[in-house]
């Protein structure tokens, strides 16, 4: 971290952003060995038996689940204050691909808090948890993904939530959390949501989900909901959606709801985004503010946006003071901004809520895009003002853009197809 040490505002980046160790498994407490708890690599589901030994690691005064060479299935799991989750490199905790094995509660999904289903691994209300390991955690999310498409097929409008299926991961209401070196594949939703969650490290992460022969669904790679110090660093994320999400809330009061709130303070660092479907950094469709996002020396291959602000006519929005800065590769194009109006839904509110995107910065890019920008403005709900390209260099067959649609507009030693801007 040494090419910039604020965040886009002036904000200087604390030391914790600089501390990188991840935990030993020696690190972690007294070890609960699944295969020395009955717990084995013989297709069965052992649910029962892995959340025994959770709370027996919690009631003894904590402790970590360790997930040797094999694969293990398991429905949903509660991790406890003071129980973490090591995955050695070989071994694989599987989920079950029977919903039944996730139980309904009230949980946050789509930037409401509501009746969903649990998560495979779930952490709430816990500090310091830490999940790491070399090994991997696989939602097996086929069956979920052929019956998504399926329903979508049959009925077009189906929202995300019908089709009832799990995330991989989700960390709520936590602080002081590190997500580290595993693989995350297959989820059958989100891959990683984390929620009103405080300093939270994901570091060196494999995050999967396929496009093909059959396309996973909505599987975002990771979903930052009302965060705060939120480090990524070193992941590569393949994923049938965006590769990270901001949300935070949705509706035409959104903003007046003390379950929703802005994400600030992230760093997202030396990632590879690699064939995302969706952007490479999204702000939407449910969120209702970012500050203060650094995205730096990252590379992508073959992805959408770079950047993509979706503006919802009936959410008020404020994305500010985000810097991508040191990005080589290709993508769909730089920058996305357009009105989402997917379920759109005023309920009772007469006006359209105003949004805003300004204090944007792109720095010291190298891509080819099939398009440098696309925009399109829509004045009477979403103003654009205070960007900046600099140094920035593109090769795009399609070099034009709606650059009258942003107030401010600042363009510094960029080149288009080699022109001058």
């Amino acid at each position: 971290m040494d090419k910039q040490e604020i965040f886009p505002d002036g904000t200087v980046i604390d030391k914790w952003f600089y501390d990188i160790n991840i935990p030993e498994l020696s690190d972690l407490g007294k070890q609960y060995v699944l295969t020395d708890n009955n717990v084995l690599d013989d297709g069965k589901i052992h649910t029962k038996e892995i959340q025994n030994l959770i709370d027996r690691a919690y009631e003894n005064g904590g402790g970590v689940i360790v997930v040797p060479k094999g694969t293990y299935l398991t429905g949903a799991l509660f991790f406890k204050q003071g129980v973490n989750l090591y995955i050695e490199d070989g071994g694989v905790l599987k989920g079950s691909d029977d919903i039944y094995d996730y139980p309904i509660m009230q949980t946050r999904m789509e930037g409401e808090t509501c009746p969903y289903f649990s998560a495979l691994i779930n952490a709430d209300n816990v500090d310091g948890f830490k999940m790491c390991g070399k090994g991997t955690i696989d939602g097996n999310g086929l069956k979920s993904w052929r019956s998504f498409w399926l329903r979508r097929e049959w009925n077009p409008n189906c929202t995300n939530k019908d089709e009832q299926r799990p995330r991989l991961l989700h960390v709520s209401n936590s602080r002081n959390v590190t997500i580290a070196d595993a693989t995350l594949q297959n989820s059958p939703f989100w891959t990683c949501h984390v929620y009103k969650t405080d300093h939270i490290k994901l570091l060196n992460l494999r995050i999967f989900s396929p496009v093909a022969p059959i396309k996973s669904a909505s599987a975002d790679g990771i979903d930052l909901d009302v965060c705060t110090n939120v480090h990524v660093k070193g992941c590569r994320i393949t994923v049938n959606d965006d590769g990270i999400c901001f949300k935070g809330g949705k509706g035409p009061w959104a903003d007046k709801d003390e379950n929703n709130g802005p994400n600030s303070n992230i760093l997202v660092e030396e990632c590879f985004f690699d064939r995302t479907t969706g952007s490479c950094v999204t702000c939407g469709s449910e969120c209702i503010q970012t500050h203060n996002i650094l995205i730096r020396n990252c590379k992508v291959d073959r992805g959408q946006s770079l950047l993509q602000l979706k503006m919802r006519p009936d959410t008020p929005q404020h994305y500010e003071y985000i810097t991508i800065d040191g990005v080589e590769g290709s993508c769909r194009c730089v920058l996305s901004v357009a009105p989402w109006t997917q379920f759109f839904d005023l309920k009772d509110r007469k006006d359209i809520p105003r949004s805003y995107g300004e204090h944007i910065i792109f720095r010291n890019l190298n891509l080819e895009c099939k398009s440098f920008a696309n925009i399109r403005p829509k004045p009477e709900e979403f103003s654009l003002d205070d960007f900046t390209f600099e140094n920035v260099r593109v090769s795009t067959p399609q070099p034009e853009w709606e650059s009258s649609a942003i107030s401010n507009l600042k363009i510094i030693n960029t080149f288009i197809n080699g022109i001058e801007q």
